[in-house]
């Protein structure tokens, strides 16, 4: 739910792997040049070969052996890539230097991006340049900027990625010739990329892999009512839900041609904001517009800059059901969600339908069961969402660096964590069978500088996540602590089938609207009581969650196992970062929307449902993503294969984007 995601796409790479930096730079006194082992001319200038580009490597962790063979290919094809050693080809094109390391001391910052003196002298390392202060700031720009304050460090740093454009670094500083001549390309740290622009984005792809152009597709007269008109031969395709894997799915089909209609039952983004405001305000809950439905700001940003496209965008219009004829998909039958129940539906053709709803969407699960739609239990997470105060989070991950984080104004970045534990019953130390036992916890969706707020659908049950705006400002940081459940632990909701998750969802979600007290008003316990099993305490540090809190024994909200799971993962963290145990921690309950509790069954080839042709289900809803980055690359393979059978595209998908991997719940792009 956290909106503090973020991804740079820039074509193809090879898959990173670690290759420690054991060149040392000797230092230098004066600006004169050192010797290089190897001097070449400089060239004149020619064009550029051709460039091998290779996919990246995917795959379950292979044999050693097997992994050294691939590793050998690797440098390989990188050494095919780049030009030869003191080639004509050197004089153009870019490098990508990554891993470049500047500790945090020396940097002006998170939030400076351009390039910085001790950025220079990284960069002066990793190509063997005696005198950074010598390299033109010009000839650089930064990729990516992260900040990492690991423990096993000596001290944080700032990591860099960095492009080199060659052209302007010899026109400007003609004595590093040597030392671009024979750069020696390094897998995942130092990657050669030529002059001219590569097919490497979403749009030039589906520009150059286009089928035909608009004015190619066939138009047919037909009669209707004794009136003549054309009709396009383009196929119509529906996209239910405006999340990141309907988005890309639309985008893709209707940049190949499709004329596609985009459904959502939730609000446009303005209205959203002020349903949500007074949710907040108010203890106002629209059904269909708040958290868990409606347009997000960067899928308005999204929309406003692709949809020039042949799509059609309806906010407000829920899928309350599918026409299907002889066991495939016809159309869909939609309502106005403004309008009164009981409005007057209305029914839409279409030739395919892409299912890219959330994991909230109860009724469309329903709606599918009724169509003996092939649907099963799927694991997902459940737990309690704990708080602290950022300022004691900060001083956990950065020691003494923590007084420049300033509330999120300073130069080093507010501090989150990421932990993901292992806990049961036995001693999994000296008992071999114990991880037989074992289940899975971890912090999902940490929100530095961030709130908790509420993600109910419903008004007799409570469910709670967190988000952080851009500032990161808050007093406040939290993060879920959940632990995984199956549909072994299902047994009490068996007679609901497929939906026995849902259904146990649900009994949590109510039983906190009660230990509430109703109103929206969130259970909490100290985290200190948790662990000990009582409730001390009347009066309760501070939330953020705005609709207020009331103590309670959240130790008893859940299953045994799945309490002590928390509590022995709890205190695990406590060892390795001192102080999360406090009395300042507060949880909140409930946490038990991390994932689909459910998988939609289809084709892994052709993502179509495996039980009703013509329904595409994808993204985290249909149980195949796991976030806002896999749920749209979830969508953008979607398009592509449905594209196929529309005959809209004849390329080869895995050719350059690459092969999925089909795992029994998520797929792994």
């Amino acid at each position: 739910m956290a909106l503090a995601a973020a991804a740079t796409v820039t074509g193809l790479r090879l898959a990173p792997l670690s290759i420690p930096a054991s060149y040392i730079l000797r230092t230098c006194t004066s600006h004169a040049l050192l010797a290089a082992p190897v001097s070449f001319s400089r060239p004149r200038r020619s064009g550029c070969d051709a460039v091998v580009r290779c996919g990246k490597r995917t795959g379950k962790r292979r044999y050693p052996s097997e992994k050294k063979r691939l590793e050998r290919r690797h440098k390989e094809l990188l050494h095919q890539a780049a030009p030869e050693e003191g080639s004509p080809d050197r004089e153009s094109g870019y490098w990508r230097l990554s891993k470049l390391a500047v500790p945090a001391s020396d940097d002006p910052g998170k939030d400076f991006t351009g390039v910085s003196p001790a950025l220079l002298q990284a960069i002066a390392k990793a190509i063997k340049f005696p005198v950074a202060s010598m390299l033109p700031e010009e000839a650089f720009s930064v990729i990516r900027k992260s900040f990492d304050a690991r423990k096993v460090l000596k001290a944080a740093q700032f990591i860099y990625t960095v492009d080199m454009d060659v052209k302007k670094l010899l026109d400007m500083e003609p004595r590093t010739w040597d030392f671009i001549a024979r750069l020696e390309p390094k897998l995942g740290v130092i990657e050669y990329m030529p002059d001219e622009k590569l097919v490497n984005d979403l749009i030039s792809i589906l520009s150059v892999n286009k089928n035909g152009s608009d004015d190619e597709v066939e138009i047919r007269d037909t009669i209707n009512n004794g009136s003549i008109h054309s009709e396009p031969k383009k196929p119509r395709v529906a996209v239910i839900g405006s999340g990141p894997s309907g988005l890309f799915a639309s985008l893709v089909l209707g940049e190949l041609g499709a004329e596609v209609t985009l459904l959502e039952r939730g609000q446009a983004v303005e209205q959203r904001g002020r349903d949500i405001g007074a949710l907040a305000v108010r203890r106002i809950l629209q059904s269909e517009s708040n958290f868990c439905f409606g347009e997000v700001l960067l899928e308005s940003m999204y929309l406003c800059s692709v949809f020039l496209l042949q799509v059609t965008i309806r906010f407000n219009t829920r899928v309350d059901d599918l026409i299907v004829e002889d066991g495939q998909v016809k159309g869909i039958v939609v309502s106005d969600t403004k309008l009164h129940p009981g409005s007057v539906n209305q029914k839409l053709p279409f030739d395919a339908v892409v299912l890219a709803v959330g994991h909230s969407a109860r009724d469309t699960y329903s709606m599918l069961c009724k169509h003996n739609v092939d649907l099963s239990p799927k694991s997902f997470a459940v737990g309690l969402r704990i708080e602290h105060p950022q300022e004691l989070i900060n001083s956990i991950q950065y020691s003494e660096l923590a007084a420049e984080v300033q509330k999120g104004r300073g130069r080093i970045p507010v501090a989150d964590y990421k932990i993901v534990k292992s806990v049961g019953e036995g001693d999994a130390e000296n008992n071999v069978n114990a991880t037989e036992h074992s289940r899975g916890c971890y912090s999902f969706c940490m929100c530095p500088g961030g709130q908790v707020v509420l993600t109910s659908t419903n008004p007799s049950e409570l469910c709670i996540n967190g988000m952080s705006f851009s500032r990161r400002a808050s007093k406040w940081a939290n993060s879920a602590l959940v632990v995984t459940v199956s549909s072994h632990d299902f047994g009490l909701f068996q007679s609901h089938g497929p939906l026995a998750g849902v259904e146990f969802q649900r009994e949590y979600e109510r039983r906190a609207a009660a230990m509430g007290g109703g109103n929206f008003v969130v259970p909490a316990q100290c985290v200190t009581d948790f662990i000990s099993n009582k409730l001390s305490v009347t009066t309760l540090p501070p939330s953020s969650y705005r609709l207020g809190v009331r103590p309670s024994k959240l130790h008893e909200l859940f299953p045994p196992y799945i309490t002590e799971a928390l509590q022995q993962s709890i205190i695990m963290i406590e060892k390795e970062m001192p102080g999360f145990v406090s009395k300042e921690a507060l949880l909140h309950g409930v946490e038990t929307r991390t994932s689909s509790p459910l998988q939609i069954s289809r084709d892994g080839e052709t993502y179509e449902s495996t039980s009703l042709q013509g329904l595409y289900p994808i993204g985290e809803g249909a149980g195949y993503a796991g976030g806002i980055l896999s749920a749209a690359v979830d969508g953008m393979y979607c398009g592509f294969a449905l594209a196929k059978q529309l005959s809209l595209f004849h390329g080869d998908i895995e050719s350059f984007l690459g092969k999925a991997q089909k795992q029994t719940s998520f797929v792994k792009y």
